[in-house]
């Protein structure tokens, strides 16, 4: 089973650029959607998944605000580096897909309580973002935030501890199901030693349990190594993973058939993701009616979102605030789950929150300052909902009022950021 090409090569419009755009990176501006209108669709995920070189001015930047962060051993700066990143790298959807696999290998300051260890481990995500998962695995097995995150240091020979061989099948390979408790205890075995020491990954050998282990169907003296690539080739892998891509780039609940498309594709390109978002990115299934504005936005593509569309210089701290009063506090997922997303996103407390945002971004300075609005209501609504929408009420309330036309058109915009259909993309 194969994902079908789209048909839009001959039929592209703003539209379809704007929810490939909202989908791979945080909104979109009225210049970005006519870029990709221009270019075709082709053009578009060649650019969008093949990430440029950085501006010196952007890597300059990125520099002095990952410093402060180290000096200070502070959280909150980390988060403001990323956060700028977010919104000023030329690579968008890698860093979307650095925050996916944030989620993915779910880890959390609160334990850590290393902000140089969460960087370096933000750092490595971003490396294998777009790249080899297999890549990516093996390297966060050994990640030093991972292990502190994980118990690795009460993994020893005479007791073993089961987290890190638990997540490794349950949250980063195979769903629950596709293995048994017994497979997780003889795991465990096999990452015996795999400490961190002085900040770094150790392997402790004296800690290490050399001895024969039965995992997921085979037997041998099987190191930590040998139970990733036994994940790797397990059929529930390349599905599970299917799953999540597509829960977060096409629909809440994709059908059985998208998922073994998916899953195909993955096998197919042995792991290296920028190839399966390719053929995803460009399938019939991606622009399908049943995919478009499926998907509630998280509280960072929520905000982000809003400032990119409306070309908003952001305060990165306010920000940083406002994502985590949302339900989605960079560094610091709720649980080894991470954040659950979806309709989780939303209750009567953080949709308050999001129209009190709205409000601020645009009727003040507090999340930056909002460029002068020139477009009228329907361009305004077309460039952030990018579908049809009843704009009457809107509408009536900006020819009741007695505002200037500047401040009336704000208002207006406060109440399109507050519509059910904004919150979707």
């Amino acid at each position: 089973m194969e994902l079908t090409p789209s048909p839009l090569r001959q039929q592209w419009t703003a539209r379809d650029a704007a929810h490939i755009l909202w989908r791979t990176q945080w909104g979109a501006s009225q210049q970005e959607i006519d870029r990709a209108v221009t270019e075709g669709i082709d053009r578009t995920l060649d650019r969008i998944l093949t990430p440029p070189e950085e501006a010196p001015a952007f890597t300059e930047t990125a520099a002095l605000l990952r410093q402060t962060a180290d000096d200070a051993a502070d959280i909150g700066q980390l988060k403001t580096w990323w956060l700028f990143r977010m919104t000023a790298s030329p690579a968008p959807l890698a860093e979307k897909m650095t925050l996916f696999w944030h989620n993915h290998f779910a880890t959390s300051q609160v334990k850590v309580r290393s902000p140089k260890l969460m960087a370096r481990q933000n750092d490595l995500l971003r490396t294998h973002a777009l790249g080899d998962f297999k890549a990516l695995l093996s390297g966060m097995a050994r990640d030093p935030a991972m292990l502190i995150w994980l118990d690795g240091n009460a993994n020893r020979l005479r007791s073993p501890n089961e987290n890190f061989a638990r997540e490794v099948m349950e949250l980063f390979t195979l769903g629950t199901g596709n293995y048994t408790e017994k497979d997780i205890q003889e795991a465990a075995r096999a990452f015996t030693g795999w400490h961190v020491r002085k900040d770094e990954f150790w392997f402790n050998r004296l800690q290490h349990d050399t001895g024969r282990k039965s995992v997921l169907g085979s037997s041998g003296g099987f190191e930590g190594d040998d139970i990733l690539r036994l994940c790797l080739a397990h059929d529930a892998c390349p599905r599970f993973l299917a799953q999540k891509l597509l829960r977060e780039f096409v629909m809440p609940a994709p059908p059985p058939q998208a998922v073994a498309a998916v899953a195909a594709s993955i096998r197919r390109h042995d792991y290296h993701i920028a190839a399966v978002l390719r053929e995803l990115l460009a399938s019939d299934l991606f622009f399908s009616p049943a995919a478009r504005h499926s998907l509630i936005k998280s509280p960072v593509h929520y905000a982000l979102g809003a400032c990119r569309s409306l070309s908003v210089q952001p305060n990165l701290k306010a920000l940083a605030d406002i994502t985590a009063r949302l339900g989605q506090d960079l560094f610091q997922p709720p649980t080894v789950k991470g954040w659950e997303g979806g309709r989780l996103w939303i209750t009567s407390a953080t949709l308050l929150q999001r129209a009190n945002f709205a409000a601020s971004l645009t009727g003040s300075e507090a999340y930056g300052t909002l460029p002068e609005l020139n477009s009228p209501l329907p361009a305004l609504a077309e460039l952030l909902l990018a579908r049809s929408a009843d704009l009457s009420a809107i509408d009536e309330l900006m020819q009741k009022s007695t505002a200037p036309a500047a401040a009336r058109l704000r208002s207006a915009l406060h109440l399109l950021l507050t519509l059910p259909e904004y919150q979707l993309t």
